[in-house]
């Protein structure tokens, strides 16, 4: 009896000891190189460069060399040409303008609205499928009409181009069965004009845009509200199912429980594994909102047009360094300046972008019915 009592307890040892062993991650060696490679002196330099040209409003100055979105744009430009050197011919970059025209809202004048475009193309002939990392290169002021003060953007969204810019430093290097597009936004603070622009196009040209990631604020580690200083957490907004999809779908949705399942909600899924799979210290909190409250982001366009499209934020966003003007009041110092930034933070949500980016694009397609 005493050997049979022995022989349990031995027994549920060993199985006690095989069902807490630890989880075997598995890593892609080669993305795993690319996620060591985000250099957090590179993204400081980038938004040292964005920084310098005093403003980066949409409808600023296109003409001056020095000052202005034009001039901000063509550096863009620049870097992403730069890199194509190194790509073998695969990255080729652009700036896709077109005229405006007034709207009544926050454009009063026909500017030329142009997002710079960084095409990575893939290397599978058969393979159509693009992937999107984006953020926008316009700031503002605390009057978002105000086009000539200065507006530093140094985290919105510097922050964002500035992961842009870094991703496709290091991926250009690489090769990629599917496209990446790499695309630094104009427009977003005059009402996601850019977006939309580039959003309505892709779909009436019938791109195969399988996932967008959007990057909006994602450089800072503290909030002004709560005093709260937190590098470990970033936020990723998806919404859960598409309006439309509701008004077509609604009996099936409510039956099957499909409410949570929408592709932007299954992306997001896929951004908090991968990203937490690849970088020590950093937690993707998942927002079951498409965006903040009351808040508009660049993905909503391409949400609006039927692609997949997700919000990466920091955890906590400081509102005295956004959409301010640079002053101090009451011993309180505003402005989005480049001291206020964390560059190891940004470096782990560039690096997380990265992961998934080479992930997706590395992926099989997914099968079709």
């Amino acid at each position: 009896m005493k050997k049979i009592i022995l022989t349990f307890f031995v027994s549920c040892s060993i199985s006690s000891a095989f069902s807490q062993a630890p989880t075997i991650i598995q890593k892609d060696p080669e993305i795993e190189q690319m996620v060591k490679e985000v250099s957090p002196d590179s993204l400081q330099a980038y938004i040292r460069g964005l920084v310098s040209f005093g403003t980066r409003h949409t409808v600023s100055t296109q003409k001056d060399p020095q000052r202005g979105v034009g001039a901000a744009k063509n550096w863009v430009l620049q870097k992403f040409n730069q890199f194509a050197q190194q790509s073998g011919g695969r990255l080729t970059a652009r700036i896709d303008s077109a005229t405006y025209q007034p709207d009544n809202r926050r454009v009063t004048i026909p500017i030329n609205l142009g997002n710079v475009i960084a095409t990575l193309k893939g290397t599978d002939p058969k393979d159509n499928r693009i992937f999107v990392i984006s953020g926008h290169m316009d700031s503002r002021r605390s009057d978002v009409m105000d086009a000539t003060g200065d507006s530093p953007g140094a985290n919105d969204d510097g922050s964002g181009t500035a992961a842009v810019i870094e991703c496709a430093r290091i991926m250009s290097k690489h090769s990629f069965p599917a496209t990446i597009m790499f695309v630094a936004i104009t427009g977003e603070e005059q009402g996601l004009i850019g977006a939309r622009y580039l959003a309505e196009k892709a779909k009436k040209e019938n791109w195969n845009i399988e996932a967008i990631l959007n990057n909006d604020i994602i450089g800072s580690n503290n909030s002004n509200g709560t005093n709260i200083i937190n590098n470990t957490q970033i936020r990723v907004f998806s919404e859960g199912m598409p309006a439309y999809e509701m008004d077509k779908n609604g009996a099936a949705i409510w039956q099957y429980g499909l409410e949570n399942d929408g592709k932007s909600r299954q992306l997001a899924r896929y951004v908090k594994e991968v990203g937490e799979r690849y970088l020590d210290n950093l937690e993707v909190v998942m927002i079951y909102r498409n965006d903040r409250f009351g808040r508009g982001g660049d993905h909503t366009p391409f949400v609006e047009n039927g692609f997949a499209a997700v919000r990466v934020t920091e955890m906590n966003e400081n509102f005295y360094h956004q959409h301010q003007d640079i002053r101090t009041e009451k011993g309180i110092s505003y402005g989005d300046l480049i001291e206020y930034m964390d560059f190891e933070y940004l470096r782990k949500n560039t690096a997380m972008n990265l992961a998934n980016l080479a992930s997706l694009a590395k992926a099989p397609a997914m099968p079709h019915k």
